[in-house]
C-alpha cells in the first residue's frame, strides 16, 4: 500500500517543473520604436545577435517609429507576458509620455514592467557649423540677436531635445523653434543638412559628424566632460547645472510576465553588455554609463525618474491634449 501511494505521488511531484515551458521555444522580438541606425537601435542589434546564442533562438529587432513612441510602445503593452515580445525604447516612451499625452492607449508603468535599465546616454547640445556659436552662451547671444530665426530639431514632445531646449527657452527669453521628427536619427541628419540648426543626440549618433565638421558640440550633459570629446564642456560649466538631458535606455516586457523570466532575461542581458564585441564597440566608444538594473532596481529607478519628468514638462509646456 506504501508504495502504491509513492507511485501516485510522483507524478504531482515532479509536474510543476514538467509544467514550465522551455523558453524561449519560438523567436523573440526587441520592439524599437525608434527608426534605425540610432545607438539604441545599433544596441538592439548587437544583443539580439548575442542572445540569440545564448537563448538558442532567432532574436528579431522590429523597428516601429513615429508616433511619439506611442505605437511601438503599446504594442508590447498588448502583447502576451510570455517574454516572446519586448520592448527596448528610451524613458521618453515610459516616463515622460504620460505626463505628456493625456489620452495615450496605455498605461507605461501599468501594462509594462521593468526587465532591465540598461544605461544611460549622456547627450550633446549640437548644432549646425552655419550657427555663430562655439559654447552656450553664443547660442543664446544668436537666438536673442535673431528672433526666431533658429529652430532644433527633435523627435517629439517631451523628447530630451524638446525638454533640453524648452528649458532653456523659459530661463534666457529667447525663441527657438520645435521641429519635430520620427526619431533621433533623422533629426540629427536634419541637422547635418542645415534644415534645423540644432539639436541634442549622443556620441553614438553624432560621432562621424562630429569628425567631419558637419556638426558641433557646444555642451554634454553629465557630469564631467567625456573623455571622447575633452574640449566639450558639461552643461554644468556652461551654467545650466540644473539641466540634465541625460536619457536612458531599458528593456520592457509586458505586465503580468512571471518574475522569474523577468529576472532570467535581466542576468542574460547584463552577460551579453559585459562581452567584449558589445563593451568595446557599442558601450565605450559612446559614452554610455552601463547599469543593467535588476528588475526590482529598475523600478525604483523609474519612480524616481518618472517625478522628476513632471517638472520639465510643466516647463516646457508639452502637455498634449
Amino acid at each position: 500500500m506504501f508504495r502504491r501511494r509513492v507511485l501516485l505521488a510522483a507524478p504531482f511531484l515532479v509536474s510543476p517543473a514538467l509544467a514550465q515551458p522551455a523558453w524561449p521555444d519560438r523567436p523573440v522580438r526587441f520592439v524599437v520604436p525608434y527608426p534605425p541606425g540610432g545607438g539604441l537601435d545599433a544596441l538592439a542589434r548587437a544583443l539580439a545577435d548575442r542572445l540569440a546564442v545564448t537563448w538558442k533562438q532567432t532574436v528579431t529587432v522590429d523597428n516601429r517609429p513615429g508616433g511619439a513612441t506611442i505605437p511601438g510602445t503599446d504594442a508590447v503593452a498588448k502583447s502576451a507576458p510570455d517574454g516572446q515580445v519586448l520592448l527596448m525604447t528610451s524613458d521618453s516612451s515610459i516616463t515622460s509620455n504620460p505626463h505628456i499625452h493625456a489620452r495615450l492607449p496605455h498605461d507605461p508603468l501599468r501594462d509594462l514592467v521593468p526587465v532591465s535599465y540598461l544605461l544611460d546616454v549622456h547627450q550633446m547640445v549640437l548644432v549646425h557649423p552655419s550657427v555663430p556659436a562655439r559654447d552656450m552662451a553664443g547660442l543664446v547671444a544668436a537666438a536673442r540677436a535673431r528672433p526666431g530665426a533658429l529652430n532644433y530639431g527633435s523627435y517629439g514632445p517631451g523628447s530630451q531635445p524638446h525638454l533640453l531646449f524648452e528649458s532653456i527657452k523659459a530661463r534666457e527669453g529667447i525663441d527657438i523653434a520645435q521641429v519635430a521628427y520620427r526619431g533621433l536619427t533623422p533629426a540629427v541628419l536634419a541637422t547635418v543638412a542645415g534644415e534645423v540648426q540644432g539639436t541634442l543626440a549622443g556620441v553614438a549618433s553624432s560621432r562621424e559628424f562630429l569628425a567631419t565638421g558637419a556638426l558641433r558640440a557646444l555642451a554634454v550633459g553629465r557630469p564631467t566632460r567625456l573623455p571622447q570629446l575633452p574640449d566639450v564642456p558639461t552643461l554644468i560649466e556652461a551654467g545650466y547645472p540644473d539641466a540634465d538631458p541625460r536619457t536612458w535606455f531599458g528593456l520592457f516586457a509586458p505586465a503580468g510576465t512571471p518574475g522569474p523570466l523577468l529576472s532570467r532575461i535581466q542576468r542574460d542581458v547584463a552577460a551579453a553588455l559585459e562581452e567584449p564585441v558589445i563593451r568595446d564597440r557599442h558601450l565605450l566608444p559612446n559614452g554610455y554609463t552601463v547599469h543593467a538594473a535588476t528588475p526590482e532596481a529598475s523600478g525604483a529607478m523609474i519612480a524616481a525618474d518618472f517625478a522628476a519628468k513632471a517638472d520639465l514638462v510643466r516647463v516646457s509646456g508639452a502637455r498634449v491634449e
